[in-house]
């Protein structure tokens, strides 16, 4: 099972990503754009202590559907826009590529 320092890792490694905890200690937040400013998207969320890690990621409105419904540990992202984001319960369904590929996406995402 992937781990949250290792989530953490691949989201920091993005250029013009910072970390973020508006939403309290409990919720890592990761932005694309000036942290100088402040002026930053939000492309994921981490769920820190949970077990399995809970990772929700920005994704185009249509592949957000897909991806719910070709996996059952995809879920419309609680207390967010469910048109935008998807919660991924990383149980392993989900190989770390995959999960890299959906962190790439989201991070795109924000970018346009």
């Amino acid at each position: 099972m992937i781990t949250q320092e290792t989530i953490e890792t691949w989201l920091a490694s993005w250029p013009n990503t910072w970390l973020d905890f508006p939403y309290g200690k409990d919720i890592a937040v990761y932005k694309f754009g000036d942290k100088d400013t402040e002026d930053g998207k939000l492309f994921a969320l981490v769920e820190r202590g949970s077990v399995p890690v809970r990772l929700s990621l920005r994704s185009d409105p249509q592949l957000a559907v897909l991806l719910r419904e070709k996996y059952e540990t995809i879920l419309p992202a609680k207390n967010l826009n469910k048109k935008y984001w998807n919660t991924i319960i990383c149980s392993g369904q989900l190989d770390e590529e995959a999960l890299k590929d959906l962190i790439r996406h989201a991070y795109q995402e924000v970018q346009k």
